[in-house]
């Protein structure tokens, strides 16, 4: 009853918080969201303030007061998955890592893929020889600065720049001399991609390590990579089941066990320690969103998965997204020449600025397939729609059938 008599500002308070997003490049996003607001209205917020498309490789990850890490659950409320008090404060992160970082189609994900790759290298996580380290940080430093220019780079330039946790002053020097005479030409562009082509070749690209012990007590982190299901011990691999190998992933209280079958029906169960029931409950909701992620074909495969051996015991978990190959193939679908969809008027442009449209052009004198993708960019009051026309590698008739043509018409707002 009181609740009538309270300011209009106090009742504000109760229904809506601040949430600070840090992003990769560790700017900060706030906004103020309602109480009762989903996870996914937040990540559409970030996503659309990066003007990012192909979202399904990005999560929010928080931390409880426990110290314990999660991923924002989309489908859920946000203030009841937090454990604190607002205003809250999460991470933009990538959470599913692509397994071909140059497949990905937009110039703004493999930025910040590459944001999240440098900051695994810096924070230990992506191991590699010091060759290859040193690959790496001149593809950051050629990036960051360009060309080499005796009168702009000092002796000893790159040491402003921090690419791993410690470096000796020999790695610094060979970083220095890749830079001065490799990478020469090179725009930010093309060293960010040859920086993700050179990560996405080392053992431990993808890799979110969760701290456990072996069944002997041996400190091990464990993590799941595009790839499969990785087990780290110092800096050595030891164990590696790609995703077609593993079976079935299962936890009770600290014990996180994983089965799969290797060559000639050989089935093994490896064992695991996490240091809480907490810590382990979500390493395997880790498992079971990166293998449904990246081993099924499709997001209507997946179902619902037990932690325990017995489906009406222990916790249950459903992934809730699109999967890798899906991903992948969003703008590979293609249509009957001559099907014609209706153009889009130009309110619908205005109000959804990331939108696509796969179309089809007139007919050409063969019966097989083509496919566009609009783009839509705004300017002024004017909607620029600009047209990509790729034709099937099979299509007769066309002099150069990988090349994409293009046209452009403005629709006015």
């Amino acid at each position: 009853m009181l609740s009538r008599f309270m300011s209009g500002s106090i009742r504000n308070l109760e229904r809506e918080y601040n949430c600070t997003v840090r992003l990769l490049d560790d700017s900060e996003y706030t906004c103020t969201i309602q109480r009762d607001a989903k996870g996914q209205y937040l990540f559409d917020l970030i996503c659309h303030h990066h003007n990012l498309l192909e979202k399904d490789y990005f999560g929010i990850r928080y931390v409880d007061p426990d110290k314990q890490r999660h991923w924002l659950g989309f489908t859920k409320c946000i203030a009841k998955q937090m454990k604190s008090q607002p205003p809250f404060t999460m991470c933009l992160r990538v959470k599913f890592y692509p397994p071909d970082p140059a497949a990905l189609k937009e110039e703004i994900t493999r930025y910040l893929v590459f944001l999240q790759i440098k900051r695994d290298l810096y924070h230990g996580r992506l191991l590699c020889k010091t060759s290859d380290a040193a690959m790496l940080a001149a593809y950051i430093l050629q990036a960051e600065v360009g060309d080499y220019d005796p009168g702009k780079h000092p002796e000893g330039y790159s040491s402003k720049f921090q690419f791993f946790p410690k470096h000796s002053e020999k790695l610094e020097r060979r970083i220095s001399d890749i830079h001065k005479t490799e990478l020469i030409g090179q725009t930010p562009e093309e060293s960010e991609l040859n920086f993700l082509q050179k990560a996405q070749e080392l053992e431990t690209y993808g890799v979110d390590p969760h701290p456990c012990k072996d069944v002997s007590g041996n400190p091990a982190f464990l993590a799941f990579t595009p790839f499969g299901f990785t087990v780290l011990q110092g800096n050595r691999r030891v164990h590696f089941l790609n995703w077609d190998e593993v079976t079935k992933l299962k936890f009770e209280a600290k014990t996180f066990h994983i089965y799969a079958n290797q060559k000639e029906d050989k089935k093994i169960i490896l064992t695991y320690f996490a240091p809480t029931p907490e810590a382990c409950k979500h390493l395997w909701k880790c498992g079971v969103e990166n293998q449904a992620f990246y081993k099924l074909d499709k997001s209507s495969q997946v179902r619902t998965v037990s932690s325990s051996n017995l489906f009406f015991k222990g916790s249950r978990f459903r992934y809730s997204g699109r999967v890798a190959k899906e991903v992948m193939e969003q703008r590979l679908v293609w249509y009957p020449v001559g099907a014609v969809l209706p153009s889009p008027t130009a309110q619908e442009l205005y109000t959804s600025p990331s939108w696509r449209v796969k179309h089809t052009l007139a007919p050409l004198p063969t019966q097989q397939l083509q496919s566009f993708t609009v783009d839509i960019d705004r300017a002024g009051l004017s909607l620029l729609m600009c047209v990509t026309t790729r034709y099937s590698t099979q299509m007769a008739g066309l002099p150069d059938p990988d090349k994409a043509y293009s046209w452009t018409e403005k629709y006015a707002q």
